[in-house]
């Protein structure tokens, strides 16, 4: 896969929307509620992908801590070598969906991650 890597994200509760041939990976740690697991049109879980419990709950989803979570965020991804290969071994399959419970669309994990994996496929192909 190239450097536009085809790579986006979705609430998870809007996944059923998600065009079909496209990979959907829920990226959050915890189950999200209300969704029962069979219910939920995903591909992949990976849990481990996703910010550890002490920075999410440092962050509590306050504005005023995003720019410093997505910096703690991207550090425990460059320590987390094998969830983050994992990702990238199905950016490399094709179309992928990032699936996060989050209710604020900008300020989430999924979207440091979706920045982070396109940054690294554009790494491999240089």
């Amino acid at each position: 896969m190239n450097a536009g890597a085809d790579i986006t994200i979705a609430r998870v509760y809007d996944a059923d929307t998600v065009e079909a041939g496209r990979a959907r990976l829920l990226v959050d740690r915890l189950w999200p509620r209300g969704i029962r697991k069979a219910d939920l049109a995903h591909d992949d879980w990976i849990r481990e992908v996703a910010p550890s419990n002490q920075l999410r709950k440092w962050f509590g989803h306050l504005p005023e801590r995003w720019d410093e979570f997505a910096n703690r965020y991207r550090a425990e991804l460059d320590q987390n070598p094998d969830a983050v290969k994992r990702c990238l071994d199905w950016c490399d399959r094709g179309p992928v969906t990032l699936l996060y419970a989050a209710k604020d669309p900008d300020r989430n994990q999924a979207v440091v991650l979706c920045d982070y994996l396109r940054k690294r496929l554009g790494e491999k192909d240089a």
